[in-house]
C-alpha cells in the first residue's frame, strides 16, 4: 500500500486558486525585474484591420466603446492605436478622440511609417503620441531601402523622430522584427533616439514597442540572441529604459504569443500590445484578455479589474460581422467551457470545480456547457436538465433512462453530431411537464 495519509478536509490550494478570482502566482521569490504595475494597449483598429478585420467608421467606434466598457476605471487597457491613411480610419480616430476628451478611459494614438512625410499627417490631429514603424532586422533594413542598409534606415528613422518631437508629440518607436535584429543596430539606435529626445522633456520621452513580428521569439533567458525575449528586454532596460518605456508586441506564428508576453513582463517590460480576442495578422496578435488574466494572477493590476463579462458583447459583435472567434478559442469560444465526455459531465454534477479552471460563470459571464454525444452518458443528461430546468434527477430515474435510450439509438444509428439543449428541450418537456 502507498504511504498516503488520509486527511479530514480536501486541499484546494486557495493561494493559487482563490474561489472568487483568477488563478494567482504564489511567488516563491518575486523576480527582481518584475515591474510594480503592468497593463496592455490595443491595436485592433490597426493590426486587426491589417489582419483582415474590416471596419467601417461606425464599427470601429463600436469596438472602441467595447474596449472602454471592458477596462472601465481599471487602467488595465490604456491606449488604442489607429491608422490615419483612409477617411474611414480618420473618422474612427476623430470619434475616439472626442470620446476620450469626454472621459473615455482608452487614449487614442496613431500609427505611421517613420518618415517626415507621414509625421505631417498626424501633426494636427490632436493625439499626444504616435507609433512609428522602425524596422530593426537586416531582413528589413537591407531590403526596404535603396540602396539599403543599417545606416540609411537609422538616418531615415531619426529624421522622423526629430520631426515628431518638433511637432510636440511623443514618439513610440516600433522596433519591427526585433527578434531577428542584430544588437549592434538595435541598441545604438535606441540610444540615439533617447539622446535626440532628451532636450524635449519627460512629456515627450520616447517609448519603444519591441515587435516579435513573426512569432520567432523564445520565452527563455538561456538561449542566445536574437530570439531570447527576456534577454532583449533586459538589454533595453540596461540602457536606462524604464518599464513604462517598453511595450512588447508579439504574434502567434509559433504558438508562443502568451508565453512570450509573460516573459517580456517578467523581464521588465511594462506593457503588452495586442488585441482583445486575438485579432491580427496571420495567426493573430497577443490575446489581451489572456494576458490580463495572468497579469491579475501576478498581482500587477492592483485592486481595480477590467470586467471580463463585457467581452461577451464583443464576441457577439464579431460574429454578427462574419468574424466569429473560433469555437474552441480559449475563454470566449463557443465550446471553450463545453464538455462532451461523460466522466467530465459526471464531475460537473458532483463538484463543478473539478472541471472548471476558475469560476467561469461569475468571472466571464459564460456558462459551463455540456453537449451530448455517444460518450457523454447519463451524467451529461442530468447536468443539462438541472442547468436548464433546475430539476435534480437521479441516474436511475425512468425519465432519464428513457431519454438516454433515445440518445443511444441516435448514435448507434450512425449520428455523428452532438445533441444540444435546443433539440433535447421538447423531449424533456414531454416527459417532465412544467
Amino acid at each position: 500500500m502507498p504511504k498516503v495519509q488520509d486527511v479530514p478536509h480536501p486541499e484546494y490550494f486557495p493561494d493559487s486558486f482563490p474561489p472568487e478570482d483568477f488563478p494567482r502566482y504564489p511567488w516563491t521569490e518575486r523576480p527582481a525585474s518584475l515591474p510594480e504595475r503592468a497593463w496592455v494597449t490595443e491595436t485592433t483598429h490597426r493590426d486587426g484591420q491589417q489582419g483582415g478585420l474590416p471596419l467601417t467608421a461606425e464599427q470601429g467606434l463600436t469596438v472602441y466603446e467595447r474596449m472602454c466598457a471592458f477596462t472601465g476605471d481599471s487602467g488595465a487597457l490604456r491606449q488604442a492605436e489607429f491608422f490615419v491613411y483612409r477617411p474611414s480610419d480618420r473618422a474612427m480616430l476623430e470619434g475616439a478622440l472626442e470620446r476620450w476628451r469626454s472621459g473615455a478611459p482608452v487614449e487614442p494614438t496613431t500609427w505611421i511609417r517613420a518618415s517626415t512625410r507621414d509625421v505631417a499627417l498626424v501633426r494636427d490631429l490632436g493625439v499626444r503620441e504616435t507609433g512609428m514603424l522602425a524596422s530593426a532586422s537586416d531582413y528589413h533594413t537591407f531590403h526596404k531601402f535603396k540602396p539599403g542598409g543599417r545606416a540609411q534606415a537609422a538616418r531615415t528613422y531619426l529624421e522622423a523622430v526629430a520631426a515628431t518631437l518638433d511637432a510636440g508629440l511623443r514618439p513610440r518607436l516600433h522596433l519591427e522584427d526585433a527578434t531577428r535584429a542584430p544588437r549592434d543596430f538595435l541598441l545604438p539606435f535606441v540610444e540615439a533616439v533617447m539622446e535626440l529626445a532628451r532636450p524635449y522633456g519627460e512629456a515627450q520621452r520616447p517609448r519603444f514597442r519591441v515587435c516579435d513580428t513573426l512569432g520567432l521569439g523564445l520565452p527563455y533567458d538561456f538561449v542566445s540572441g536574437p530570439r531570447s525575449v527576456p534577454a532583449l528586454i533586459g538589454e533595453l532596460r540596461g540602457l536606462g529604459l524604464a518599464a513604462e518605456d517598453l511595450e512588447f508586441h508579439p504574434h502567434n506564428d509559433t504558438h508562443l504569443v502568451v508565453a512570450n508576453s509573460l516573459a517580456a513582463i517578467l523581464a521588465g517590460a511594462g506593457a503588452i500590445n495586442g488585441t482583445l480576442l486575438g485579432k491580427g495578422e496571420r495567426s493573430g496578435n497577443a490575446p489581451l484578455e489572456g494576458v490580463l488574466l495572468h497579469l491579475i494572477g501576478m498581482g500587477l493590476l492592483g485592486e481595480a479589474r477590467p470586467d471580463f463579462r463585457e467581452l461577451n458583447a464583443l464576441v457577439e459583435l464579431y460574429a454578427s460581422w462574419g468574424e466569429a472567434v473560433p469555437a474552441k478559442y480559449p475563454l470566449y469560444g463557443r465550446d471553450a467551457h463545453r464538455t462532451r465526455a461523460g466522466i467530465h459531465a459526471d464531475g460537473l454534477n458532483k463538484f463543478w470545480w473539478m472541471y472548471a479552471p476558475f469560476d467561469v460563470p461569475a468571472l466571464l459571464g459564460r456558462p459551463l456547457e455540456v453537449s451530448l454525444t455517444k460518450d457523454s452518458g447519463v451524467a451529461g443528461l442530468i447536468f443539462l436538465i438541472r442547468q436548464h430546468t433546475g430539476l435534480e434527477l437521479a441516474k436511475d430515474d425512468p425519465r432519464v433512462l428513457e431519454l438516454q435510450a433515445w440518445l443511444n439509438a441516435e448514435f448507434d444509428g450512425g449520428r455523428q453530431t452532438a445533441v444540444e439543449w435546443e433539440e433535447l428541450a421538447p423531449r424533456i418537456g414531454a416527459l417532465v411537464p412544467a
